[in-house]
């Protein structure tokens, strides 16, 4: 089973453009990092700075723990840093947003 988790970013002033060519093309390591960490799938969509996630992954929680100490995500994560208003270092227990409705 694969859960869908939302999550919204946003970045800071000036840093759409950097953002955008940045995620252009991740790296074959990145790639492979997120794969082996249950991550099917990661659509972003961004609106002026507010960036719009969704992951496809077997168990976020998992993902988060097994991303936070490999050595490919954390020079990834220390990248975004720069263009992110608010950094994820992956410590505590994020859920993502909270579902209000689906279209059954």
């Amino acid at each position: 089973m694969t859960e869908k988790i939302a999550l919204h970013t946003r970045l800071k002033p000036d840093k759409e453009a950097e953002y955008d060519a940045i995620h252009a093309v991740i790296s074959p390591e990145l790639d492979a990092a997120l794969r082996a960490a249950g991550v099917t799938g990661w659509n972003i969509w961004r609106s002026g700075r507010d960036l719009f996630h969704v992951v496809e992954v077997a168990d976020y929680q998992t993902m988060r723990k097994e991303l936070a100490t490999n050595p490919v995500n954390i020079a990834w994560q220390a990248v975004m840093a720069e263009l992110l208003e608010v950094e994820d270092d992956y410590s505590g227990d994020d859920m993502g947003l909270t579902k209000v409705w689906e279209l059954p």
